[in-house]
């Protein structure tokens, strides 16, 4: 029998970075994904719940921090979630009830830090894992703290589906910028990772050749969620490229959602200009049909060359 799951990215942002708004709009796309689609398994943006402040400086010079700034990272505070949570366990409620795994970027919130989360929502187990990002980008630390290998998982689960015999697989995720990270992603593929999540912020049009190139090196299926976002999808007053020029449809963040199988073919997307759910049919049999030639921890990996490299450096 095949083993064969339907799979959905979720190009969307946050409701003003108001999180009762933001949660009902999650349920909203959810429900589509699983009713349109069919879907079993939904990966929404980095920092969905929360916020990704985009042109925020949060009033941070070198060697000083403005009053107005303080009350911003207030404010963005207020908005992120703690884990576990109300919150949480109604991303739960709408799982279990929809049947759909949940891969999702949260900003959470921990004492006094908040992090770039990804969280993992089974619809049987519930929350059964999440991943701190582990190094923010540029002006990202001043918000967000440092993730570590505490929160590295590679999740077994099973998917189900009417008809059909369950299907038993492999996920993780890392969130933006952490996919130019070497070391992680090699990480990943050791442990076998089958669904390989990639949430982010990042519209550019390279990106779409990163995740590309993840998807052949690794030999796994790459499902970018991208945001969306205009400017009137942030709170009033929030930071713009041109504040002269303000402009409620004007775009701050671009999309560019995909799914990748491990040969290297876009299976859907890129997606630009609008909110989207993208959705495809994964054979996660392909992932082993990619490896008879390259498996970059296993036959097609050289060990032993780290040390030369060392000897000669």
């Amino acid at each position: 029998m095949p083993r064969t799951i339907r799979a959905s990215v979720v190009q969307t942002c946050t409701a003003q970075f108001k999180l009762s708004d933001t949660l009902r709009k999650f349920e909203n796309l959810t429900r589509l994904a699983k009713e349109r689609d069919n879907t079993q398994l939904v990966v929404f943006p980095e920092a969905f719940i929360g916020g990704y402040p985009k042109m925020s400086t949060f009033g941070c010079v070198v060697g000083d921090r403005s009053a107005e700034g303080r009350d911003e990272f207030l404010r963005y505070y207020n908005s992120a979630i703690d884990i576990p949570s109300p919150a949480i366990s109604h991303i739960e409620v709408v799982s279990k009830d929809t049947g759909v795994f949940v891969v999702m970027g949260v900003v959470e919130r921990d004492g006094g830090t908040l992090y770039c989360t990804v969280i993992f929502v089974d619809p049987v187990e519930g929350l059964v894992g999440k991943h701190r990002k582990l190094m923010p980008t540029a002006t990202e630390r001043l918000i967000w703290g440092q993730g570590d290998g505490t929160t590295l998982p590679v999740l077994k689960t099973t998917f189900s589906s009417p008809g059909a015999e369950e299907v038993t697989t492999k996920i993780s995720a890392a969130v933006c910028w952490e996919n130019y990270m070497p070391l992680l992603r090699t990480y990943y593929y050791s442990q076998g990772s089958e669904l390989y999540c990639a949430p982010t912020v990042d519209h550019r049009a390279v990106w779409t050749n990163t995740m590309i190139h993840i998807a052949v090196e690794g030999r796994c299926f790459v499902l970018s969620a991208c945001q969306f976002a205009t400017e009137k999808d942030y709170p009033e007053g929030h930071a713009v490229a041109d504040t002269k020029e303000r402009d409620p449809n004007k775009i701050m963040i671009n999309g560019g959602s995909m799914i990748v199988n491990p040969l290297g073919t876009v299976l859907a997307g890129p997606s630009r200009q609008a909110e989207d759910i993208l959705t495809a049919e994964l054979d996660l049999e392909d992932v082993v049909r990619g490896k008879f030639d390259l498996d970059s921890v296993g036959h097609y990996a050289r060990p032993d060359s780290r040390w030369t490299v060392r000897l000669v450096a």
